[in-house]
């Protein structure tokens, strides 16, 4: 059992940046690939980023690349989503996301525990 919290999620100008963690408890935590997903209202929920389980690999969405960096801490059971350069269509909730059985997930259904998610709003 794997419990997410995910915070940083507040409101930011376009083309600012914003750090969000997600603090995990279980003892699966470490040897669990890890993602974030997103959804903004009316749309449905997205693949942002993920990461697997030492770190060592990560895959990104492609409206992402180059301005959203995954990162993970096992000493510390977070995992972390830097996103720079924000833009208004980066507006959605954003939620951290536990992978068990699967290193590498983009596809929601892989993944076994969610958090409740965090809201990141960006103005143009």
């Amino acid at each position: 059992q794997v419990q997410l919290v995910e915070s940083g999620g507040g409101l930011v100008e376009a083309g600012g940046s914003l750090r969000l963690s997600c603090a995990a408890s279980g003892r699966t935590f470490s040897s669990s690939g890890m993602g974030w997903f997103r959804q903004a209202p009316g749309k449905e929920r997205e693949f942002v980023a993920t990461i697997s389980w030492s770190g060592g690999r990560t895959s990104y969405a492609d409206s992402v690349k180059g301005r959203f960096t995954i990162s993970r801490d096992n000493a510390k059971n977070t995992v972390y989503l830097q996103m720079n350069s924000l833009k208004p269509e980066d507006t959605a909730v954003y939620y951290c996301a536990a992978a068990p059985r699967v290193p590498l997930a983009t596809i929601a259904g892989f993944y076994d525990y969610w958090g409740q998610g965090t809201q990141v709003t960006v103005s143009s």
